[in-house]
């Protein structure tokens, strides 16, 4: 035992003022661990927050340039799904007349994203973008298929099912922080689902 030890035995003083150093050093350790875990905690969370809305954009960007005259139906409902806001309701109001369009055209689109980068993240508004380069195949009766790289601009925003994509345009070249605009970008063969609305 040491003589501090000893000394704290024989002297209560002493002894109560070795117990509130010792929880004084362990309330600092804890306080400074606490702090040094939830700042971390943070900077986790954003990165993970980042990710998903990454992989939340490329999908809903490929899925809106992705559409086969076969199956115009269940394209449109993925299209529907992968959107909210204003997009979202110029998608429902223009279906009848854009599924007829494709059908008419007898056209398949077929998009594979090529790279992607989230330009801005809100996490408090919920509020998102990113940049999507994507490789777009575009199929006609009869044709060879025709193909093209497009880089797109799509806002997301955070809704109950997850981000979802509020707006999507061309991203004008040479200006990678645009704003976008509010109408679904789709292959030249294929009819703008905006059109005439």
């Amino acid at each position: 035992m040491t003589r501090l030890a000893t000394a704290a035995t024989r002297n209560p003083v002493l002894a109560a003022a070795l117990a509130l150093f010792t929880a004084a050093v362990v309330a600092a350790a804890l306080t400074g661990w606490s702090w040094y875990g939830a700042a971390h905690d943070g900077d986790a969370a954003f990165a993970r927050t980042r990710d998903t809305v990454l992989a939340s954009g490329e999908q809903a960007v490929q899925n809106l340039n992705t559409l086969d005259h076969d199956d115009v139906d269940r394209g449109l409902d993925v299209w529907e799904s992968s959107t909210t806001g204003d997009l979202h309701t110029q998608l429902v109001q223009g279906r009848a007349d854009f599924a007829r369009q494709v059908r008419q055209a007898g056209t398949v689109s077929t998009a594979k994203v090529l790279s992607g980068a989230v330009t801005e993240l809100d996490t408090r508004t919920g509020r998102a973008a990113v940049m999507v380069a994507l490789r777009i195949t575009v199929t006609a009766p009869g044709g060879k298929p025709a193909v093209k790289e497009s880089r797109l601009l799509g806002e997301l925003t955070r809704t109950p099912a997850g981000w979802k994509l509020s707006a999507l345009g061309q991203a004008p070249l040479g200006d990678s922080a645009a704003s976008t605009g509010t109408t679904a970008d789709t292959p030249p063969a294929t009819p703008q689902p905006t059109a005439g609305h």
